[in-house]
């Protein structure tokens, strides 16, 4: 197989967020066919979901010679050895590992969605990713990421 591109975003709001996302870049950095080609700053963003402390959200774009699948494994793996313990959907958690993108792949299973179906309204992730990869287009709109902050009203 060969280098692929990947996008994830990280998130996280129990416990020292900060550290908890730089150990978790840390992690995917020594993870065996994971590359870290950057990572954007860290974001404080308001919870979605049932009332919680704020988010620290980022992205990393990593290059990969894993498939789809088994990087998310490799993602699920990494939140579980934070602590991540799933109780309810968008609850609080120590780490949030999402797939975003997978070079220009539209992948749809049961167990994966690729690109991560609610990306394109979710400023916590498109502001970092646009950070470190503006001009990244989404494969199913065929728009950058900057075109879809402005569609968020948050980019020119």
């Amino acid at each position: 197989m060969w280098m692929k591109r990947a996008a994830i975003a990280l998130g996280g709001n129990l416990g020292d967020s900060a550290t908890i996302l730089g150990q978790a870049l840390g992690e995917l950095e020594r993870v065996k066919g994971i590359t870290l080609e950057a990572h954007s700053q860290w974001y404080q963003t308001a919870a979605v979901g049932p009332p919680q402390p704020d988010y620290l959200n980022g992205c990393a774009i990593v290059q990969v010679d894993l498939s789809p699948l088994d990087l998310l494994h490799k993602l699920l793996e990494i939140e579980q050895l934070f602590g991540r313990v799933r109780r309810e959907r968008w609850g609080p958690r120590t780490l949030d590992l999402d797939l975003i993108f997978y070079d220009d792949l539209i992948l749809e299973t049961p167990e994966l969605k690729i690109p991560h179906p609610r990306c394109r309204e979710r400023a916590f992730v498109l502001l970092p990713l646009a950070e470190i990869a503006p001009d990244w287009r989404d494969p199913v709109t065929g728009k950058t990421i900057l075109q879809l902050l402005g569609q968020l009203g948050l980019a020119e």
